[in-house]
């Protein structure tokens, strides 16, 4: 037997109308759900989006090149209307540096 996790997002009647504000020069809803993968799982991971023709509200891109925080991500509105922040850091020990 294994445990795990589970995670839950419920529509929201007011889906696609976020207050947003700029966080590292993206305009980011400021409800959503973010998830941080490795830089190759998220590299995988915004191909297969890309590929499959999912609409981005922040497509996918890197942050902060030549930095020490330097990060993926992209952002898009999942099936129930929820913003889905997917990231990633080159250095996962920066997660909570900022």
């Amino acid at each position: 037997m294994t445990n795990g996790h589970q995670i839950v997002a419920r529509h929201s009647p007011q889906a696609g109308h976020w207050d947003s504000n700029m966080v590292d020069g993206d305009n980011m809803p400021v409800r959503h759900f973010g998830v941080v993968l490795s830089m190759p799982a998220w590299q995988a991971l915004a191909d297969r989006l890309t590929r499959a023709g999912v609409k981005f509200i922040i497509e996918p891109h890197v942050l902060l090149q030549g930095q020490a925080w330097r990060a993926g991500r992209d952002v898009l509105i999942g099936p129930c209307g929820n913003a889905l922040d997917f990231k990633a850091f080159e250095k996962p020990e920066m997660l909570y540096a900022r």
